[in-house]
């Protein structure tokens, strides 16, 4: 017996083949959205957990600020008593500094030479005075340089010839100076150096 299919097999295949590409099509999307999904959920634990991490990173750096602030105060407070230390030394070594500084130029004077006016401003004295000769005056300038331990730097601001009348029939030509030294104060005095001796230096 021949059996006929008289329905439409083809139309029914079609449906089928279209029915499971729909439901491919929504696994597809449904997977893909899942994905999407956990990589969205993925990402926002990861983006809040860098969150946390900026907000730690920013709260120790407040705390780092305050702590260099507070470092920042107290080196402030540390250089100002230095400071103040060192203005209290100062004034108490100035007490004796014009006892060294005429020690001093007494011990370095040589022979022929003669102090007329003596002016301090600050650490920076002024000499005026008269010498038998210009060499006198350039080792009056030797012996301020190299051998005194509380004056330094001596300058020759200037020099000229002048005529001292000693009686009515005695009249001498000298060189008349001026010059200026730095004095040191007690504190810039290194032990050692404040106990050599003036070499060649003549007594005034």
């Amino acid at each position: 017996m021949i059996l006929i299919n008289l329905l439409p097999h083809r139309e029914a295949a079609r449906k089928r083949r279209r029915e499971n590409f729909y439901a491919a099509l929504g696994v597809s999307v449904l997977v893909g959205g899942l994905l999407a999904g956990v990589g969205f959920l993925w990402l926002q634990a990861q983006i809040e957990l860098q969150q946390s991490r900026n907000s730690l990173l920013q709260s120790e750096i407040k705390k780092l600020d305050n702590e260099i602030k507070e470092i920042a105060s107290l080196q402030a407070e540390i250089a100002a008593l230095r400071a103040r230390q060192q203005a209290v030394e100062d004034l108490q070594g100035d007490r004796n500094l014009p006892v060294h500084l005429l020690n001093e130029l007494v011990r370095q004077l040589p022979d022929g030479v003669y102090f007329t006016e003596m002016k301090q401003e600050n650490q920076v004295v002024s000499l005026q005075g008269m010498a038998q000769s210009n060499e006198r005056v350039s080792e009056l300038l030797r012996n301020l340089a190299n051998s005194s331990p509380w004056l330094a730097k001596p300058e020759l601001i200037e020099i000229t010839a002048a005529n001292v009348t000693l009686s009515a029939r005695d009249v001498r030509r000298v060189a008349s100076f001026r010059m200026r030294v730095d004095v040191k104060r007690p504190t810039q005095i290194k032990p050692e150096g404040a106990a050599k001796p003036a070499p060649g230096a003549v007594k005034g």
